[in-house]
């Protein structure tokens, strides 16, 4: 195997076959082929794309690249959720809990931030003691116990994936759908699974921005978890704004726990109860989506999600005295309040861009091994829509580092439009994807699935 010229073949367009696939990424997890050459056939596969057997093999050589974790020992439906990610998107820090506790097991293995998004790992580590490292065995004496674990890549889960998504970070070939598919399905058919939910991301905020784009990535992930034997199905959400008011690590776990304990965070909990809503019935508690939703409901009003949360952040070793008083976590050494230059109406936000801002002011990475500020972060307090007087705060940030913070604030003026009018701000929710085809949200949440 000449990994040049697989990468050469790959530039010029062609398609690899399962055995070139395997010989070249065996090689970089074994350490013989370098970051600098997986980087360049990153980039041809980002600029050439994959075509639909060959992004199937790819996926499955990454899948094989581990181990494929056995859960059948535990009874009922294994069902999980993944999102393609987002500017604020702590969904799953309220939807694991909340369907755990509605008695569908969630066995989650999430990433870190990448881009411009923020990473679940990243947001749980905030929480003092919790361990995201988990070997096989502590996974599944977690999910034995608790109804669900959330956890990172093991070095036996995936390796190939674990690697080259560090990778993908800082080389800018994220928004690439072979590469997305295959590096979510291999974590996600190596957990265990009887079912997978997907919430696939549209808009300003999304790594897929055109929404014709993320139906095409929602198409090719329903395709692969079918191929593979999976109950699959998407479901696609906008990302035009800041999903909830919070942007970071740590704020964004008390705004997630806060809404597990009834807050009425309105968008956030949309998609959380949508996603939620769909586990069940892939998992078998709910025979329509109607249903689902209301089980959903019932598990955060009853208290039983927030209890399954401090359950899980106790069993993965956190201290879930800082869910219970988050006063008493450590305060950001600097703040800065952003005000509004005009009166108006929020009419939109740059959201990628507020991303990468936070992620400069510490919350994510710009460098592979840069270490996170998990208090760094921006609290919106205005969404689209809202009436936004002069001089009035539409932001909070705070961050440990001055300088950082500084910069920040001088920036993020520019990345929130003042409108003269007020502007239409639509559903959360778009767009079910299923093999048989694409459903408005709307209509099929009604139907009987």
């Amino acid at each position: 195997m000449n990994p040049s010229e697989l990468i050469r073949k790959k530039r010029d367009g062609a398609a690899l076959s399962r055995d070139e696939l395997h010989s070249f990424i065996a090689a970089y997890v074994d350490g013989r082929i370098p970051d600098y050459q997986m980087s360049a056939m990153l980039m041809a596969v980002f600029f050439r794309g994959m075509e639909t057997d060959e992004t199937a093999a790819f996926t499955d050589v990454m899948l094989h690249s581990g181990r494929v974790v056995d859960l059948s020992m535990i009874v009922g439906a294994k069902v999980d959720k993944h999102s393609t990610g987002g500017v604020g998107d702590k969904v799953s820090l309220v939807l694991a809990p909340m369907v755990a506790a509605c008695g569908v097991c969630v066995p989650m293995i999430s990433g870190r931030g990448l881009g411009h998004t923020g990473g679940t790992l990243d947001k749980l580590e905030s929480i003092p003691g919790f361990r995201t490292e988990l070997d096989v065995e502590e996974y599944r004496r977690v999910i034995g116990k608790t109804g669900l674990v959330m956890i990172g890549q093991t070095a036996e889960i995936a390796p190939a994936d674990k690697r080259m998504y560090a990778l993908r970070d800082v080389t800018a070939t994220v928004e690439s759908i072979p590469l997305i598919a295959g590096s979510i399905m291999s974590k996600k058919l190596a957990e265990g699974i009887d079912a997978l939910v997907l919430d696939v991301k549209t808009g300003s905020g999304a790594f897929m921005p055109r929404y014709d784009d993320s139906l095409a990535l929602a198409q090719a992930l329903v395709a692969i978890g079918s191929k593979f034997g999976k109950k699959t199905i998407g479901l696609i959400t906008e990302m035009d704004q800041p999903l909830g008011f919070a942007v970071g690590n740590w704020c964004e776990v008390v705004e997630s726990v806060d809404c597990l304990r009834g807050g009425k965070v309105a968008d956030l909990m949309e998609v959380a109860y949508a996603l939620g809503a769909l586990m069940l019935v892939a998992g078998g508690k709910a025979l329509t989506v109607r249903e689902g939703l209301r089980l959903c409901e019932e598990a955060v009003w009853s208290g039983r999600a927030y209890e399954k949360f401090l359950e899980l952040v106790r069993a993965q070793g956190g201290d879930a005295s800082f869910l219970e008083h988050p006063s008493r976590y450590p305060r950001p050494a600097c703040t800065a309040e952003v005000k509004a230059s005009c009166s108006g109406y929020l009419g939109a936000f740059l959201t990628r861009d507020i991303g990468v801002l936070a992620a400069e002011m510490g919350a994510g990475r710009m460098h592979v091994d840069d270490v996170i500020d998990r208090k760094a972060g921006i609290t919106l307090r205005k969404k689209l829509g809202d009436a936004v007087e002069e001089g009035e705060t539409v932001a909070l940030l705070y961050a440990d580092d001055r300088g950082k913070l500084e910069r920040a604030a001088r920036g993020f003026p520019s990345l929130v439009m003042i409108a003269p009018e007020p502007v239409n701000v639509g559903p959360r929710c778009r767009t079910v994807v299923r093999t048989g085809g694409e459903e408005p949200w709307a209509s099929f949440s009604e139907s009987a699935v």
